[in-house]
């Protein structure tokens, strides 16, 4: 390389070891940015809440159209009962690797009552993060530029249409280059991944052909804290269920009653606060035991990651950690019970002197690897039968079961969830996947495990080839909460890179 392409390539803020493909992605998104965003905010004024079935319907169709637009071959994925996946395929003569790009297009249900300024499927343009002051902006005029630091507020802005925006604008701006990939490449956007992906292994198996592929990388999540590119090499698995404590047949005024009818909000606070201590050990018996212990190269990755615990606690007013200590990496690679929501009776100007008949805690379990979703629960299960209440699953308790036991709990369990999955960092494929993104990013922060769940089982059951995460996300996009958002700066990086890696040499 001579002085003068190192010049430029460091004054358009690329690495040294950028691609051809990543410089030409760069100049055409510098060229398009108002015409990406357009069709960015087209996809995200889909709402795509993933318990209405007209509403992926018509996301699975839009992104189909969107992909044939751009020449690559695709239909639709389907069994009966079940969301589309968005199937797509581009052949590149001379290839010798098929990779399976993959990401969801479905979405976390929405409260619009905590949207600020805008509905959630009413895509808007902030000057900087919400809780900052940010302002909504029009959009600029066509020869104007977009500021990388201003962000999209709106539902699966982040979480997960980006990725399958980001992707198809990468080929563009390789098709405006005249550059071909490197690898045939397949893309895979799913429409349940936010419900628990209960039919995909079913879809994946029932086309094995259609998406057999040499290894997958999966478009979910966000970068690391410090906005260096994050590669992940697995993911957590995850298992839920809603715990329910009885109380009286039917609400009581707390004045006749209150002393005497047990409250089963005050029961259900007891039981939950004994499945953790004050530093957030999870008390629950056998809930540690089973953990795949870390690799070598997995313990040397995570002794470089960057330092960001402090950083963390002041962006988030925490004025501690739980298991302290330890790291936020540390704790990532360890199962965890968390306390995703509590229902009983009212608060605030609802609230009534009444005992409640019953009280609702919904929970999760997040899993790594070596624990078995069904296993996990049982756990859990046995923990509540060892503070005294006799527990039912998936039905009512009956009056019988009430009056005759003093503490009486019900299990409702959806489905069991899927287990974690990591790849090994040091295979060729990690290898080739992490040239690939340091050429377009520079220096990468390489993780064993993302803290969230992706199906990677459920895929991994079908397909049997190493499964790699390149997320593009930013760290603070109030994934699955309102006012989710993503940064522009993410949207324009995650094209370059996705344009490196359907070029990356093997």
């Amino acid at each position: 390389m001579n002085l003068r392409c190192i010049v430029g390539l460091l004054a358009a803020g690329l690495p040294l070891a950028a691609t051809e493909a990543t410089v030409a992605a760069r100049a055409w998104r510098e060229a398009h940015e108002q015409q990406i965003i357009e069709e960015f905010f087209g996809l995200l004024r889909l709402s795509n809440v993933a318990a209405d079935a007209d509403a992926l319907r018509r996301n699975a169709q839009a992104i189909r159209q969107m992909m044939e637009r751009r020449g690559v071959a695709s239909r639709l994925l389907e069994i009966p009962g079940a969301p589309s996946v968005v199937f797509g395929e581009l052949r590149s003569a001379g290839a010798k690797q098929t990779v399976v790009f993959y990401a969801h297009y479905d979405g976390q249900p929405v409260q619009e009552k905590f949207w600020v300024g805008h509905k959630p499927f009413e895509p808007v343009l902030r000057d900087k993060p919400l809780e900052d002051g940010g302002r909504i902006l029009p959009f600029p005029s066509p020869d104007g530029r977009y500021d990388p630091e201003w962000r999209i507020y709106a539902r699966s802005a982040s979480d997960d249409k980006a990725p399958i925006l980001t992707l198809l604008a990468a080929l563009d701006a390789l098709k405006a280059a005249n550059l071909k990939p490197s690898v045939n490449l397949k893309f895979v956007f799913e429409g349940e991944e936010e419900g628990g992906s209960p039919h995909l292994g079913a879809i994946l198996a029932a086309h094995r052909d259609a998406v057999r592929a040499d290894f997958w990388i999966i478009c979910d999540g966000p970068v690391h804290q410090t906005r260096r590119q994050q590669i992940c090499f697995g993911a957590r698995g995850v298992t839920d269920f809603n715990l329910t404590v009885y109380g009286p047949r039917r609400e009581l005024h707390s004045g006749h009653y209150g002393n005497w009818a047990p409250n089963p909000a005050m029961m259900l606070a007891q039981l939950v606060a004994s499945m953790k201590d004050a530093d957030g050990r999870v008390l629950v018996k056998g809930f540690y035991d089973g953990v795949e212990p870390l690799g070598q190269a997995e313990r040397r990755a995570m002794s470089e990651e960057p330092p960001i615990d402090g950083e963390l606690r002041r962006e988030l007013w925490l004025g501690r950690t739980e298991n302290a200590p330890r790291k936020l990496i540390d704790v990532i690679n360890e199962p965890a019970l968390n306390i995703r929501g509590l229902e009983s009776a009212a608060v605030g100007a609802g609230s009534r002197n009444a005992i409640p008949a019953a009280a609702t805690a919904s929970i999760d379990i997040r899993l790594v690897k070596g624990n078995d979703p069904r296993a996990m629960l049982e756990k859990v299960k046995a923990h509540i039968r060892a503070q005294g209440y006799f527990v039912v699953d998936n039905r009512e308790a009956t009056q019988t079961e009430r009056m005759t036991h003093p503490r009486v709990a019900r299990i409702e369990a959806g489905g069991f969830g899927y287990r974690a999955v990591r790849t090994r960092m040091d295979l060729p494929v990690s290898r080739q996947v992490i040239a690939a993104v340091e050429a377009a990013r520079g220096p990468s922060v390489k993780m064993p495990t993302l803290g969230g769940s992706v199906p990677l089982a459920l895929i991994e059951d079908v397909v049997h080839v190493p499964m790699i995460l390149v997320p593009i996300a930013n760290h603070d996009n109030n994934q699955h909460s309102h006012n989710e958002n993503l940064r522009l700066r993410n949207l324009w990086d995650a094209i370059e890179m996705f344009a490196s890696l359907f070029t990356m040499p093997y």
